[in-house]
């Protein structure tokens, strides 16, 4: 419905906004996954909170309200991000290193990237010191693992042998 109206952005923003104020504020998760409060009060409390949202936004709690379904509204918030990014061909890539990116890193790992993917890509750093040193670069089912710690496992390996 979002893009059939022209307004899947918008309700992008509004998805990322959903998420990350249910995510932040435990309060409201337990307000939004409690079997206690009617589905009446849950639909019109986020409608209240989300009043700048856009019409399909306010359809969906509605749509939750008649299934009685508020629990999923967290991950359906997230599926819709997935969705949207899948639809604009944009696609995450995970990258684990050691310690935090620098903006030198950083230009290495979009290099490897190019040869994997030409999509537009977006950077997610997981830090893991048991790493050591180095990355591992995850898009979608594929890993490039370049780092100290699976060298040294190599070797192992190759020495034990």
């Amino acid at each position: 419905m979002a893009q059939a109206s022209g307004a899947a952005g918008q309700v992008n923003e509004d998805m990322a906004l959903i998420a990350s104020t249910i995510k932040d504020n435990a309060e409201l998760s337990e307000f939004v996954h409690s079997p206690v409060v009617k589905a009446e009060a849950k639909e019109a409390a986020l409608k209240e909170i989300f009043a700048g949202s856009q019409n399909i936004t306010q359809g969906l709690f509605h749509l939750l309200h008649e299934n009685k379904r508020f629990d999923i509204l967290p991950l359906i918030a997230k599926e819709y991000k997935t969705q949207f990014d899948v639809l604009n061909g944009v696609e995450e890539a995970t990258v684990t290193t050691a310690i935090p990116l620098t903006e030198e890193l950083e230009a290495k790992v979009m290099a490897k990237i190019k040869e994997f993917s030409n999509k537009n890509i977006t950077i997610k750093n997981i830090v893991d010191p048991a790493i050591i040193g180095g990355f591992i670069l995850r898009i979608g089912d594929k890993q490039f693992n370049a780092s100290v710690a699976n060298r040294l496992t190599t070797l192992k390996r190759e020495l034990s042998n």
